[in-house]
């Protein structure tokens, strides 16, 4: 499958696909963030400049969606590509800055994208851990990728810790109608791959990840509470 070009919000680059996503965020978006009574904290800790990394914990579909609706800046998430293979899915998810990438794998396509948005200015959704994960943060810790903090590494992008709650009863596994119980998110303090320079390559990777993900599940603990 080839990749749809390389446009991002701001510039405005790729026309009118790229138009519709700036139109659901004025319009959809809102609506669903009003459904789910969705209560965001720690918004300060997002940057208001350049390019970010947003890393959260993943447990309903509707993570990356209710971000995407929130999120200060207009942003791009990064997907699994067989969710591309749906035929309203592949139409869609290009034109609301998707990113596909090939799991299990390396795929050098989709991290260079990823660093080339963020070295533009721009922002990128990851989770750390892949896939859904039903018992939350924490307990994975050793499950997370490195992914994420290779990325920030290259582009010199700071990393956004962000916890979710709430989704895992709007949308749990196995559900077929969405529920709307109130869902918080919560952005933690970045975290810089200089904090880590000291280290070697791998050390660094893996000093940083396991960072990020204990801020995610601090985050994740702020969100239950709010």
């Amino acid at each position: 499958m080839s990749a749809p070009p390389l446009a991002t919000p701001a510039s405005g680059e790729g026309s009118v696909p790229w138009r519709l996503a700036h139109v659901l965020r004025a319009t959809l978006a809102k609506v669903i963030l009003v459904l789910y009574r969705t209560r965001f904290i720690g918004v300060e800790n997002v940057p208001r400049d350049g390019g970010y990394v947003l890393a959260g914990n993943h447990v309903s579909y509707l993570d990356p969606v209710l971000l995407w609706c929130g999120v200060p800046k207009p942003t791009h998430f990064i997907a699994r590509q067989d969710l591309f293979e749906a035929p309203v899915l592949r139409w869609l998810l290009p034109r609301v800055w998707t990113i596909p990438i090939k799991r299990a794998t390396a795929d050098r396509e989709a991290i260079g994208r990823a660093t080339a948005l963020l070295k533009h200015g721009e922002p990128v959704g990851i989770f750390p851990e892949g896939t859904r994960q039903a018992g939350g943060v924490g307990a994975e810790l050793g499950e997370a990728h490195s992914g994420v903090a290779f990325i920030a590494t290259r582009a010199d992008a700071p990393v956004v810790p962000v916890g979710i709650s709430g989704t895992e009863r709007a949308l749990p596994r196995g559900a077929w109608f969405p529920r709307f119980p109130r869902v918080t998110i919560s952005y933690g303090e970045p975290v810089r791959a200089e904090d880590f320079a000291e280290l070697g390559r791998k050390e660094r990777l893996d000093a940083m990840t396991a960072e990020i993900m204990r801020r995610i599940a601090e985050q994740r603990a702020v969100a239950e509470k709010g």
